[in-house]
């Protein structure tokens, strides 16, 4: 397996069912979830998934409810045990893992945020974002002294000895945030972890987290329904649909050329232009010497490229990469053809 996939999951199906792997034949040729469930009174969670998860990168994976991406997430760390297939870390198959080797995996690779918060009650924050170090063995002063350390990062310095009842929603997602990152695992799963938040407070986490990705490099795996969501913290995006696996690429990938219909209906209402890239949409023609032109990075996005074209009233903009060499070129005609929202042909 190569060094830059962190996780690797290979043909995994799974079916809930009593009889899942007399049916696992009629998913292996071709039945859908909808006939699956009529023909044979079993429910397809996920249809053959292929997908390698890059190492320290947010790998989001998305789609609407029922799509699987929640069944998915629960198998890299075992909670769910599925009907074929193997999820292989660091060279070994997590499926295949004897119950005492798993439980080890489960407290010292992988640490998980959940939407519904999952903080008890009847412990103060301190106590609550302890819990998973304390489960690894980390006790007293140790223990203190590292959920200080997030709970300082995370922003709740002066509540550490409050209750969740007294926090806000968003400040009890920190705090399960921070007991997350407290236990110092290489894999960060987040299960639908801002979905509950309101709309500033949900902004305001995302940014945090991208915050500490900057710092940290984790190999974080984040479930979301939300594409805009997506776009904003996704290295990478796979996105589900019926328990199949539809498209797996970049926001450049996904809003360029979206794999089927059901993605071109999740991209078709984005701003484009505040997601793509310049290297994205730019072409190959060289403007005219006359022409009045502009620099701009391969990273820019176009509505940057764009504001900057028509603050200094220029013609076009020169892309150009890390090295300062000319890479493509755009100008307003070509941007406004590319951040057209996607129809229906």
């Amino acid at each position: 397996m190569s060094q830059d996939i962190k996780i690797k999951i290979s043909n995994l199906t799974k079916i809930f069912g009593p009889k899942a792997k007399s049916v696992l034949k009629y998913v292996d040729n071709g039945m859908s979830k909808d006939d699956l469930l009529k023909e044979h009174q079993h429910v397809l969670g996920l249809s053959n998934i292929n997908l390698d998860l890059a190492n320290k990168n947010i790998e989001v994976i998305m789609g609407l409810s029922g799509s699987g991406k929640s069944t998915l997430i629960r198998h890299i760390n075992r909670l769910i045990e599925p009907t074929t297939g193997s999820v292989t870390i660091g060279g070994e198959d997590v499926i295949q893992m004897p119950i005492e080797k798993l439980r080890l995996f489960r407290q010292q690779k992988t640490a998980m945020v959940f939407q519904s918060f999952a903080l008890l009650p009847h412990k103060t924050v301190t106590d609550n974002i302890c819990l998973g170090i304390h489960l690894q063995g980390v006790k007293g002063d140790e223990a203190i002294q590292r959920a200080k350390k997030w709970i300082d990062r995370v922003g709740l310095t002066g509540y550490e000895d409050r209750y969740p009842s007294q926090l806000s929603g968003g400040m009890q997602q920190r705090v399960g945030l921070a007991r997350a990152l407290t236990c110092d695992t290489e894999i960060l799963m987040m299960d639908e972890a801002f979905s509950a938040l309101d709309p500033l407070i949900r902004s305001d986490m995302q940014d945090l987290l991208l915050e500490l990705q900057t710092e940290l490099h984790k190999t974080i795996v984040f479930i979301t329904h939300d594409l805009d969501e997506a776009l904003k913290i996704g290295d990478r995006i796979a996105i589900l649909n019926g328990g199949a696996l539809v498209q797996h690429g970049t926001s450049q990938d996904i809003l360029m050329t979206p794999a089927d219909d059901y993605v071109r209906d999740f991209v078709k209402k984005v701003n484009r232009s505040h997601v793509l890239h310049a290297k994205s949409v730019m072409n190959d023609q060289k403007p005219d010497n006359g022409a009045a032109k502009i620099l701009v990075k391969e990273e820019d996005s176009i509505d940057n490229v764009l504001c900057e074209i028509l603050r200094s009233n220029a013609d076009c903009a020169v892309v150009q990469d890390s090295s300062g060499a000319e890479v493509g070129y755009l100008n307003k005609k070509d941007i406004a053809e590319v951040v057209k929202p996607l129809v229906e042909e």
